[in-house]
């Protein structure tokens, strides 16, 4: 049912964002050199690997780390980078791997490769299992903001409580943090 959800939603929205998709492409295009989309290198279902898509918001040359562990992650963003990133545009990409299989619209947000931490706490509390999402429980429940003991133990709590109904309610409440740009720090 989750996986029949993901698809007939994200065929839907690419169709009604594809303008909002294309005016994204370009600005990103005409104000940085470089590719229009950042493949990341992101962890999946069952700690498998996957290239996900993001509209690039960083120069060439970024360190391929977390944001927050570049010591000045202000000085590498391109001149429409904070934008994208506050109004989560740089996300919109994303729907791809939705429709790929490769992710959910709700689930644990993919680690990085290379976030070991992250990585084994989830596995420690089978969060592996689940396909990543656009959103998530710790996503509407802190985002950037929450350290990594409390993101997995948000993801666990998902875990064991998932259902259509909390998906709705994830869906509605990232939908009024974006529109509030609520919980983002860079």
């Amino acid at each position: 049912m989750k996986r029949l959800f993901d698809l007939l939603a994200g065929f839907g929205v690419l169709v009604l964002l594809s303008p909002i998709l294309l005016i994204t492409a370009l600005l990103v295009r005409l104000t940085s050199p470089g590719p229009i989309l950042y493949w990341s290198q992101r962890v999946g279902k069952n700690n498998r690997l996957f290239s996900m898509p993001k509209f690039r918001t960083m120069r060439m040359g970024t360190p391929a780390v977390a944001t927050h562990l570049l010591k000045d992650p202000n000085r590498y963003l391109t001149p429409v980078g904070s934008l994208l990133r506050k109004t989560s545009l740089d996300e919109l990409p994303q729907l791809w791997s939705i429709l790929t299989g490769n992710m959910s619209f709700v689930g644990p947000r993919p680690a990085l490769f290379n976030q070991q931490d992250l990585i084994e706490q989830r596995t420690a509390c089978g969060v592996h299992v689940l396909v990543p999402g656009l959103t998530g429980w710790a996503q509407i429940n802190g985002r950037d903001e929450i350290p990594i003991p409390k993101k997995v133990a948000l993801d666990a709590y998902y875990l064991s409580h998932r259902s259509l109904r909390l998906d709705m309610v994830i869906l509605w409440r990232t939908a009024l943090q974006v529109l509030r740009r609520e919980g983002i720090t860079h």
